[in-house]
């Protein structure tokens, strides 16, 4: 069984806010020099999306792209079983994201350096990037 669960959190412009509870997503931060950026993977496990839907795409929707919830794809890895995406980001930032799930369903991580309150009641969550 799954350390992991999802719980329905109300509601944000009218659609599904979920939160995700346990460790399973990862967020690894790596600063490389040759780019003077820091490199950000996401992976989150199918298994940890909420349970019941058939998830056709995760996208990470935040700061660092106007909140476009199109704008950037994860990737299904087979092997991994997981949707995973790799950013790279300017230190010195502190950017706020969200998963969406299907388009539509906006999902939080637990595994992010902070949350803070949005601006339609939902939490953000942050990753900060050190200079």
């Amino acid at each position: 069984m799954s350390p992991f669960s999802w719980e329905e959190g109300g509601e944000a412009n009218g659609e599904p806010v979920y939160r995700r509870k346990g460790a399973g997503s990862m967020i690894r931060k790596a600063y490389v020099k040759s780019r003077k950026m820091w490199r950000v993977d996401f992976e989150v496990p199918a298994e940890e999306l909420p349970q019941g839907m058939d998830v056709k795409s995760v996208h990470i929707a935040g700061t660092f792209n106007g909140w476009d919830k199109r704008a950037t794809p994860m990737q299904y890895n087979r092997r991994r079983k997981a949707w995973t995406a790799r950013l790279y980001l300017a230190p010195g930032e502190e950017v706020q994201f969200r998963y969406v799930v299907n388009g539509e369903h906006w999902c939080n991580d637990w595994h992010a350096d902070d949350y803070v309150p949005g601006e339609y009641g939902e939490d953000n969550c942050v990753i900060r990037l050190p200079m």
